[in-house]
């Protein structure tokens, strides 16, 4: 049974730093890509950010320069780094594993950014 567990979210000022973590069981992660998506009240969910098996990585525009999205394939782990956060930055976050037709989710953390 594939999980995933993210961890890391909380209350930040604006300008600081948060780093989430979702550790993935149940699967062969090296082979996943892996993103970070979020979802704002009355919003659509959007991308922020991924890592194919290859290392590869992509960016919302809105993130870029502010976020980094790394992996530990030897800990199942995924990691998104988050600097300068902004109010606009408020969301719940969820973790994807993404393989051929198969993307498994996440509960989600929320990040909450006070001005």
């Amino acid at each position: 049974q594939v999980q995933l567990v993210e961890s890391g979210g909380g209350l930040v000022q604006a300008g600081g730093s948060l780093r989430l973590s979702c550790a993935a069981s149940g699967l062969s992660f090296s082979i996943y890509t892996m993103g970070w998506y979020r979802q704002a009240p009355g919003k659509r969910r959007e991308l922020v950010a991924s890592t194919t098996s290859g290392g590869s990585t992509n960016y919302a525009d809105s993130v870029k320069g502010r976020f980094t999205i790394s992996r530990d394939n030897a800990k199942n782990t995924v990691y998104l780094q988050m600097n300068s956060l902004e109010p606009e930055d408020t969301a719940v976050y969820y973790c994807a594993a993404s393989f051929a037709a198969y993307t498994y989710w996440g509960q989600g953390t929320q990040v909450t950014v006070s001005s």
